[in-house]
């Protein structure tokens, strides 16, 4: 009788255990994303971008965009204010390894093209202002970012092109339209080759010799060795 109720009672304590580590695992998952934010647009993870770059010509491009947010100093930052510029938005988060190794190239890029026209803003979609602010500070960061926890910044640019990896990078030509999308890690000199086109561009808008279709280019990933971590 002694060795049934032992049985019993360690049969039940395995039945427990196992509720736990079930009730466990299903609270990961939930904290996996935060309820508000919408499905289809939580971080796939940098492991997706491959570095693929597609652009499109002035008479095949989508928008204007419409997006704005609340930046980590408290400002509001809104892209259609923009439009008369050309605006380079980024998605990143502190911890990922491709957003740091891009950094220094952003941050040149935004300083030497600040004064021919060119705005820059950040998505950031999973730090608190601690963990963002501490990326800015180790890489000198002259932009701003969005906080954009809810998801309502890559939401506005889902519907326009589609955000598919972080980091992703997505260049508006001065009428607020979706000129170029990089999937993952950007290659300097294609951002740079892309910047400067834009810049280039007439303020109008105008189409002369723009009517093909886009063109994708899987643009190999630099390595990210030696970069701060």
């Amino acid at each position: 009788m002694a060795a049934m109720r032992g049985r019993r009672r360690r049969a039940a304590l395995a039945v427990a255990a196992g509720l736990v580590m079930t009730v466990a695992v299903a609270g990961c998952a939930a904290q996996a994303r935060p309820p508000s934010r919408p499905a289809d647009v939580v971080d796939q993870g940098y492991q997706s971008g491959d570095g693929s770059t597609t652009s499109w010509p002035v008479g095949q491009r989508k928008g204007p965009v419409t997006l704005s947010g609340t930046d980590y100093s408290g400002a509001t930052q809104d892209v259609s204010a923009w439009r008369g510029h050309v605006v380079l938005l980024n998605t990143w988060y502190a911890a990922c390894p491709p957003c740091r190794a891009e950094a220094p190239s952003l941050v040149a890029i935004a300083n030497d093209d600040a004064a021919k026209g060119l705005k820059v803003l950040g998505i950031n979609g999973t730090d608190a202002a601690g963990a963002a602010n501490a990326f800015v500070r180790q890489f000198s960061v002259p932009f701003p970012s969005i906080q954009d926890t809810d998801g309502s910044a890559v939401a506005a640019l889902q519907g326009v092109v589609p955000v598919n990896a972080v980091p992703t990078t997505v260049l508006l030509d001065k009428q607020g339209k979706v000129a170029a999308r990089i999937l993952g890690l950007a290659d300097p000199s294609t951002l740079r080759s892309l910047v400067d086109s834009l810049l280039a561009e007439p303020a109008d808008g105008s189409t002369a010799g723009s009517t093909s279709g886009p063109s994708s280019v899987a643009t190999p990933a630099p390595s990210s060795s030696g970069t701060a971590g």
